[in-house]
């Protein structure tokens, strides 16, 4: 029922998303359409703001440029925005209308898992020679990204089933708690029992009469065994537990969205986390400059400020006159040491290609209230700092072109084909873009050719990982040694280069890349291959550092967790660089420990040698690609899970969201032991769904993953309060509360076996109705159920000592011994009450049921306070409550009790004999096993 109700309003959510409203473009003009309704060859208008239905070719923006931005942290959970530029053919047209006077046909490659690639062309056949484009990645819009600067037009593609976002997220399947399944197991081998007394009955009968019929009737006598009230009490304790998560002050603003498995969070081995937004704020802060030579860092940044303005001010100040102070005097100029101006020139040359080598577009907002006609001259446009801000492909970009502002150097605009930087004096140094190569996870550096307007010098800077870029920079002694210590430090490094191209080199460029760009054979490795005809003997600038924040108290949480016997993997999209710093700086990888960075692999052979490598070596942390662990898995899946269950810790580094899902998988089959998987973006929506527990983090990066998962917490450190307390203790007062049932429906039927056997093999019910359905409800459950505020240390305690969390994953509190435990207390409880009752009873049959239903009730009472760790007012008032309800009771139940039995003093003496025996010796054992095997809790919380 409760199951259905989610389901129900999973079916709603969906039911919004799918009726949204876009407008589609025709002939008779623009037309509302439901986002279910769209098809492939569709013209798609798609506002600012919204999201975009399908998978679109990119074909008009309302935005000059040509291009607009889109967010995509629905689709690959990066928070910052990618440019995407217009097909310049349909863009070039005069009106929208004219899209339909045109004859063109888009051909489109068949759909594909991979976000990051598109191949196809574009077509226009009614001129003369026909026009053919090229189309990328950066002429689509997939659908689930959104719209963040202009209106776009775009021709759909793929749709349903076909889109990337749909291919990439795996289907959610039914989660059932493993408390659940070890219960089912127990539950099969008390049905086993019910079946075997009952042969067992009818045997010592003699098979006399009909038996069948008196086995029929031994079944049914005996199916209290079966206990039918278990899952009724932990649907309600679990229901309770959610309760206690969501009120609990300390972890604010969590949610239980499957209230079926919050024992789950008690059994965890693996935990599988995203990086970016998770363990990270993704806030980039630009640390430090390396120039070979010198290094400034957060405090000596004025000096580079000094450096910068001193090229400058010797440029002709701007007609206002306002910097002609700033002129030094040209004779303090000519006598100052040489060295000291090329350290000046070479950081001036370093920030100038950091504030030109990016991706990086500044936007304003508008003003309320400002005059609109700013557009007469550029310079009266509202560019003033306060109203900037700033959109990239990646934060870390921004954090660069913000740093250059900050020491004077101001990205003003940009657009396509031109930048404009502020210097610290004022003017405007306008550049023009004559290429811009992006960043790719191959190539791993991106570059920029720029023609200075007011030199017409031609520059191609490029800036990109240490690893592909030390190659390709002249010889030098220094970078990788800085690198490292950069690494060290938790700071992602970007090496920045340049170099100067004469007219004649850049046009002969043009056309070798422009002819690569129009292939449709192996279009990337010739594109790649002109590029590189530039990239060689370039001079190296510097070496910057950018520090990604972590989010608060990561590397405790990750301490503690670690302490409590969970295994930590990190699953990111991200760079293998980048994800080797996080791991370090947030301590998923000790300092003392070594890391092994498992090499790019691409047969079986390489496989096999590089696994090989990677078995030599002990408890060090492996960090391995997405690709690499493709080939891998391919060949030799049982080798690679095996050894790196071995490792402290696993980093895997650009993985693809059906990657991710397929890594828990992997944990689950071959390890048999329970998985967490934790992530805030879209792109983690199929490893939590996968997990058998997941955590979404709402985010920055929308609400997808909270929405998916079964919790949803508001940072990081919550998970360690969430599985330390909440989990430990679910699972404990679960197992407590099921084998309690169990035991609760055990020793009524030993009585009545006992009762049978002794009058001759009887098949007669030894209590009657009511007795028997007060018994399981209103006598014994609240003190039963009260069960689940139990506790056996205090939550701090809890948290100080995760080991405790350790002795939870071996499955201890629930198994087969604790289970068999339990039956030997029932039988032995239940063969004391009726004997007992049996040898005291005078003469009235009567007396027998009123001696052994009392002392059976007081027996489940006391039971209920052995088992008990820590009180709880509540718990006293339900066993008050329950024993006042059944004294009440006494007076009406006429038809069971003589009434002047009850009330003398023989009644009072013969109940107490018969409970003391049966359970005084069971608390003198368990006094005993607290004194010479204490529990690891005991020793804590004495």
């Amino acid at each position: 029922m409760r199951e259905a109700i989610d389901e129900f309003r999973r079916f709603q959510r969906d039911k919004e998303v799918n009726s949204q409203l876009y407008s589609k473009l025709t002939i008779r003009g623009k037309v509302q359409v439901k986002s279910s309704d769209i098809q492939v060859g569709d013209l798609i208008i798609v506002e600012k703001n919204q999201r975009i239905p399908s998978d679109m070719v990119f074909l008009r923006t309302s935005e000059k440029a040509g291009s607009c931005f889109i967010r995509t942290d629905q689709l690959d959970g990066e928070t910052d925005w990618k440019p995407k530029v217009a097909v310049s053919c349909t863009q070039r047209l005069p009106a929208l209308g004219d899209l339909f006077s045109i004859s063109a046909y888009v051909y489109a490659q068949k759909p594909q898992l991979d976000i990051h690639s598109f191949e196809g062309t574009f077509t226009r056949e009614d001129c003369d020679p026909p026009v053919h484009e090229s189309l990328s990645i950066e002429n689509t819009l997939w659908a689930s990204t959104i719209v963040a600067s202009g209106t776009v037009i775009g021709v759909v593609i793929y749709t349903g089933k076909e889109t990337r976002s749909v291919m990439n997220t795996s289907n959610p399947k039914n989660k059932v708690g493993l408390l659940d399944l070890e219960l089912n197991q127990l539950t099969k081998a008390l049905f086993g029992a019910l079946v075997a007394l009952s042969v067992v009955m009818v045997t010592l009968q003699g098979f006399a009469g009909p038996w069948y019929r008196n086995l029929f009737r031994f079944l049914l006598l005996l199916s209290y065994i079966i206990p039918i009230s278990l899952r009724v009490n932990l649907d309600m304790g679990k229901a309770a537990y959610g309760w206690m998560i969501m009120k609990d002050e300390n972890i604010p603003g969590t949610v239980v969205r499957t209230s079926t498995i919050p024992e789950e969070l008690g059994r965890l081995v693996y935990l599988l986390t995203d990086k970016t937004g998770t363990l990270t704020q993704n806030e980039m802060v630009f640390k430090r400059l390396h120039l070979g030579t010198v290094s400034y860092g957060a405090d000596t940044m004025d000096e580079i400020q000094s450096h910068l303005r001193n090229p400058y001010s010797q440029m002709q100040p701007p007609a206002g006159g306002q910097a002609a102070s700033t002129t030094p005097p040209r004779k303090a100029q000519s006598t100052a040491p040489k060295v000291r101006k090329s350290v000046s020139s070479r950081v001036h040359e370093a920030v100038k290609a950091i504030a030109l080598c990016h991706n990086v577009t500044p936007v304003y907002e508008p003003r309320a209230g400002a005059p609109t006609e700013a557009e007469d001259a550029e310079a009266d446009q509202d560019f003033s700092d306060g109203n900037r801000t700033y959109q990239a492909a990646s934060p870390d970009e921004v954090a660069l072109v913000q740093w250059t502002e900050s020491v004077g150097l101001t990205l003003v605009s940009r657009d396509l084909a031109s930048m404009q930087l502020r210097s610290p004096s004022g003017q405007l140094l306008t550049f023009s873009v004559l290429q811009t190569f992006p960043f790719t996870s191959e190539s791993k550096r991106m570059g920029i050719i720029v023609r200075d307007e007011s030199t017409a010098e031609i520059t191609f800077y490029m800036k990109g990982a240490d690893v592909a870029m030390a190659s390709i920079v002249q010889y030098n002694d220094w970078l990788e040694e800085e690198c490292g210590n950069m690494a060290r430090e938790g700071l992602r490094t970007l090496v920045v280069a340049k170099r100067a191209l004469t007219e004649e080199q850049y046009q002969d460029f043009e056309s070798r890349y422009s002819q690569a760009k129009l292939s449709i054979h192996d279009r990337a490795l010739k594109v790649a291959a002109v590029v590189e005809s530039l990239e060689r003997e370039m001079e190296l600038l510097c070496l910057t550092g950018v520090e990604d924040q972590l989010q608060a108290d990561v590397r405790p949480t990750l301490e503690m967790l670690r302490n409590a016997g969970i295994k930590i993997w990190m699953l990111t999209g991200d760079k293998l660089e980048t994800a080797t710093c996080i791991a370090k700086s947030s301590h998923l990888v000790s300092r003392t420990q070594d890391i092994h960075i498992f090499r790019p692999v691409t047969n079986r052979g390489e496989a096999h040698l590089e696994l090989n490598a990677f078995r030599r070596k002990h408890d060090c942390a492996l960090v391995i690609s997405g690709d690499s662990l493709e080939v891998c898995l391919k060949f030799y899946e049982h080798e690679l899970v095996e050894l790196a269950c071995q490792c402290p810790a696993v980093v895997c580094c650009r993985c693809s969201p059906t990657q991710k899902a397929h890594i828990v998988k992997l944990l689950q089959q071959h390890t048999g032991r329970r998985t967490c998987a934790i992530g805030d973006g879209g792109n983690d929506v199929s490893m939590i769904q996968m997990a058998d527990c997941g955590i979404g983090i709402e985010g920055k990066e929308g609400r997808q993953a909270a929405l998916a998962a079964d919790f949803s917490i508001a940072q990081f450190k919550h998970v360690g309060r969430l599985l330390m307390v909440h989990g430990r203790s679910s699972y404990k007062r679960s197992a407590a509360l099921g084998q309690f049932v169990m035991h609760r429906g055990l020793i009524i039927s030993t009585m009545q076996a006992v009762f049978s056997s002794v009058f001759y093999f009887a098949s007669v019910p030894l209590y009657q109705g009511f007795l028997m359905v007060g018994y399981a409800t209103l006598y014994t459950m609240f003190p039963v159920f009260s069960l689940v505020l139990d506790q056996d240390v205090k939550p701090e305690m809890a948290m100080l000592y995760p080991e405790l969390y350790k002795d939870l994953t071996k499955g201890r509190s629930l198994s087969f011994k604790t289970f068999l435990v339990w039956v030997l207390v029932s039988v032995y409880q239940g063969g004391i009450l009726m004997y007992g009752a049996l040898l005291l009873f005078e003469s009235e049959f009567v007396h027998v049921v009123a001696i052994s239903f009392t002392a059976l009730i007081l027996t489940e009472l006391l039971m209920v306070a052995l088992t008990v760790r820590t009180w709880h007012w509540l718990m006293v008032v339900a066993e008050v409550l329950s024993l006042g309800c059944y004294v009440a009771s006494l007076a009406f139940l006429n038809e069971y009790f003589d009434v002047a039995f009850i009330t003398s003093a023989t009644f009072v003496w013969k109940v107490s004999a018969v409970t003391a025996v049966s359970c005084l010796p069971l608390y003198a054992l368990k006094h005993l096993k607290r004194k010479l095997a204490p529990p690891s809790y005991s020793k804590l919380s004495s």
